[in-house]
Order: structure tokens, then sequence, then C-alpha cells
């Protein structure tokens, strides 16, 4: 038996595991100490009333033999699909069709298997700066990669040039973990150039519901996506769902044979997302849903605001934060020796830039996902940090 020896390359600890470790080894040794979690990108705010209820009734209708559900569609129920078009319909502008709709347990699945449709050969465009998962996901499939260099002097917002290569293509916006948002001018240079170039570009679109601004929130909003872009969501930090698991990802007819080859790859690996949590992700996109779902998310913006803010008057350059809940900032040459400092002193957890890459050492990630106390006494604490 021959393993795959493509896991050898992948680094030993997962950024968020190596940071629980971390957290963990600081409790043992300082048991009464009030650590705020401001790292990994987990919220903390309750499932909203509407949702809750929509887990109940069908929960009950799993009770009785006359609604009971066995497997579901693969693609997912049409009372889902359809409020997911038109969802897609009322904030974008954008007409898909159910069918080009999948349902899953959360994008990070999908934006790992969805490489299944790919051969391995092809070449990989990923940011740096980024989620850590894109780049494990291709190590462990043994295909190329190709950083493009998110900095300071682009905003951390790469764009491709006349020298740009690559078969797939990573685009994350509003980026994880930089908070940067591609303007339509922007991202329709990556539309044309993968158009152009015979490239599919796989777009996270998790973060879209904190965009503030007049700024594209899905990649259909921009001319010519539809034939070349794949666009994988999550209701985790939308909705609360980090515990409850839905995604789904949209794949248009017009992309080739993808849309069949992920119905088949679906049909063959997939047995759907449960009947409770569909009813709930139903429940998300109905207007009482997205209400609830949008007075959670404005307490992580003040969090955020109130980060930046304080950044601000420390005279501290930071991204993000206004249009994603995640606020990165410069914190000097080693982020690693940031973080144990910053848990030392101040019992603060944030994550270290190093951990998203090579273009991320020298700066820091603050989540705002947790309670508008917690945020403010972990800034007041930040700012003594930074003084003693």
């Amino acid at each position: 038996m021959k393993l795959n020896k493509n896991f050898e390359l992948i680094k030993d600890n997962y950024l968020f595991h190596t940071i629980a470790l971390k957290t963990e080894a600081f409790k043992k040794e300082n048991p009464t100490a009030d650590i705020i979690r401001l790292g990994i990108g987990d919220v903390v705010l309750p499932l909203t009333p509407h949702i809750v209820d929509a887990a109940k009734k069908a929960a009950d209708e799993m009770a009785s033999i006359e609604t009971f559900k066995g497997y579901g569609p693969y693609r997912g129920y049409d009372f889902l699909l359809n409020a997911i078009v038109q969802y897609y319909q009322d904030n974008f502008k954008v007409d898909i069709e159910p069918d080009e709709v999948f349902t899953s347990c959360g994008a990070k699945n999908d934006i790992a298997a969805i490489l299944e449709l790919f051969d391995v050969s092809n070449t990989v465009l990923i940011p740096d700066p980024v989620y850590p998962a894109y780049v494990g996901a291709n190590i462990m499939d043994g295909r190329k990669i190709i950083y493009m260099n998110g900095t300071k002097e682009n905003n951390f917002l790469p764009l491709p040039s006349d020298k740009t290569k690559g078969d797939i293509i990573y685009l994350c916006s509003p980026n994880n973990p930089t908070g940067a948002v591609y303007t339509r001018e922007q991202l329709k240079q990556w539309v044309d150039f993968a158009i152009k170039n015979d490239s599919v570009i796989l777009f996270d679109s998790a973060y879209e519901y904190f965009i503030t601004e007049d700024l594209p929130r899905s990649i259909y909003e921009i001319e010519g996506a539809k034939k070349c872009a794949i666009e994988v969501c999550s209701l985790s930090k939308t909705a609360g769902f980090t515990g409850v698991r839905f995604g789904h990802t949209i794949v248009p007819k017009e992309l080739k044979d993808l849309n069949n080859r992920w119905f088949i790859r679906q049909s063959s690996k997939h047995n759907g997302v449960s009947i409770i949590v569909q009813r709930m992700a139903e429940a998300v996109f109905s207007k009482q849903g997205q209400k609830e779902a949008k007075q959670n998310v404005a307490i992580y913006q003040e969090n955020a605001n109130l980060m930046k803010k304080t950044l601000k008057d420390l005279g501290i350059y930071s991204t993000g934060g206004t249009n994603c809940p995640f606020v990165w900032f410069e914190c000097g040459k080693d982020s690693w020796k940031f973080f144990d400092n910053l848990l030392n002193n101040a019992h603060i957890i944030g994550t270290p830039g190093a951990g998203f890459g090579q273009n991320g050492e020298g700066f820091f990630r603050f989540s705002s996902f947790n309670t508008p106390e917690n945020t403010q006494k972990a800034m007041d604490r930040f700012k003594k940090f930074l003084k003693r």
C-alpha cells in the first residue's frame, strides 16, 4: 500500500489548531486568566428566533409519518433552491436558475471538493495572504501553486498582468484575512483574464453580507462571470451557522460541462443536507430571517468599527473592518512572537499573519466575532499592552 506523499508537504499543524494548542497550554499555566478570543472566526451570538422556530417546525415534521422525509434531492429541496435564487435577484440583481444551485454543509467542504472536477496538471493561482484551506486542498492533490502577491502597496488586492498564468484562480472578496474587497472594475479584470485564458475562477463570497459600501457582493454582478466563475458561499457568519453547517455553490450552466460534472460528483459522494438544516436556511433567506441576520451582523460590524478606531488612534496601519468582520494590521516583524506576547501580557487571542502566507508576516488579524463588552475590554487591554 502506498500513501499520498503530498500530505508530507503540509505543515504539521493547521494554523487554528496551533492557536488552540497554544491557548490550552496558557490556560493550564494560568487557570484564572480572563482570555478574550479575537482569533478564529467563530460567531458568539445565538441563532435568531425565526431560524430556531423553523428548526422546531422541521423537527416536528420529521416526527410525523405524513410529513417525514428520507433522502432528499442532491442539489437541495426546491423550496430552498428557489429561496436562494430569489435572494440573488433581490440583493444582487442577478438571475440564476435553481438547477445551478447546489447546497452543502459548508463553503470549506465545497472549496476543496470542487477541485475533483479539474485535472491535477492544472496550475492554481492563489493570493498571499489567504485562507489556509485553499492552499492545503491543492497541496494534498499535488497541484502546482503560483502565489499572487497581496501587499500593502496594492491594498492586498492582486490583479492580473500580461505575465499572469493560471488555470484555476482563487478569489476571496471580502478577503479573509485582510478584509480587502475588490471593486467592480477590478473583478472585471479577473473575469476578462479568465475568459481570455480559458481559466476558472473559484470565488469565495462567505463574507458578502458584511459589505456596507457600493461594492460587488457576488462575482455574477460582473458581466461575463457566468462563463468563467463558480461561486461558493456560506451562512456560517451571515446567520451564525458555524455549528449548524450550511453553504451553497453556484455552478452556471454556461461554464462548459462543469454544472453536469458537479452534479455527478455530488450525487456520487454526497447525500445532501439534512431537511432540518435546509428549513433553517430557508428561514435565513426569508425577509424576516434577513432582518434578524442583519441585526446580529450589525453588532459584529460595530465591534470591527471599534477595533478600526482603536488602531487609528494608536497610529497603526490597518485594512478590513469596514466591509468585513476581520481587521488586519501591522504588528512588527514576527507575528507569532506578537501572538505570544499579546496572549501572555494582555490575555487576548488573535491570529498571526504568518499563518496566512509569506506576505502575512508582520501583520496580525483580529476577528470581530465577540460580544461588544468583550471587544471593548480587549481594546482597552490592547492600548495598555502597546504602551507598557
